[in-house]
């Protein structure tokens, strides 16, 4: 028998310990323990700030432990939350935008800020990829980080955010177009 069946079948044990009150607080935690580390990258991936996307991770654990109840397994818990997660952080992309614009002089210094940030650990042409990521509409940025950054298959982002394959694919592509473009004109 394989790690990944064991896995699977310990992940089911926990899943259905999720409905007994007295285990449910132990079950969610070692669910989410094995992919607390991967839950923050995605976040990070998108809104870049280790500080943010800490925040939206706290906040990604509150809203899953709060709405347990909705979680039916249809789908994997790691996908189900994983789509908290990446909806939590493109809201927060979304507020941010909103008082400060990509146009603002805040957002066109991504690069230095991320050169400046003590967790990041880039060069500086991977502080102006992030910069040129940081323009990118909120959905194109998560579909962009989820498939370059986790190699994520179209499949299991279409899972996440609710949108088809193609429609992924397309997104996938310009915003490929944009950072291409944006990088040759820095």
């Amino acid at each position: 028998m394989g790690s990944a069946h064991v896995e699977k079948n310990e992940d089911k044990r926990l899943i259905s310990l999720l409905s007994d009150p007295k285990m449910r607080e132990r079950a969610f935690s070692s669910l989410v323990g094995g992919i607390v580390e991967s839950l923050y990258w995605k976040i990070r991936h998108i809104v870049l700030s280790h500080e943010d996307a800490d925040d939206i991770l706290q906040e990604t654990l509150v809203k899953a432990w709060t709405n347990l109840d909705k979680y039916e397994g249809k789908a994997k818990f790691s996908t189900w939350i994983y789509r908290i997660a990446v909806n939590q952080a493109i809201d927060f992309l979304r507020r941010s935008r909103s008082t400060d614009p990509l146009d603002s002089p805040q957002a066109s210094h991504v690069a230095h800020q991320l050169m400046a940030d003590e967790y990041f650990d880039g060069d500086e042409a991977q502080a102006r990829l992030q910069e040129a990521i940081a323009r990118l509409p909120e959905v194109q940025r998560a579909v962009f980080t989820m498939r370059y950054y986790d190699e994520m298959k179209y499949s299991e982002i279409s899972k996440i955010l609710g949108t088809s394959e193609g429609a992924l694919k397309a997104s996938y592509h310009l915003a490929m177009k944009k950072i291409r473009s944006m990088i040759e004109d820095s």
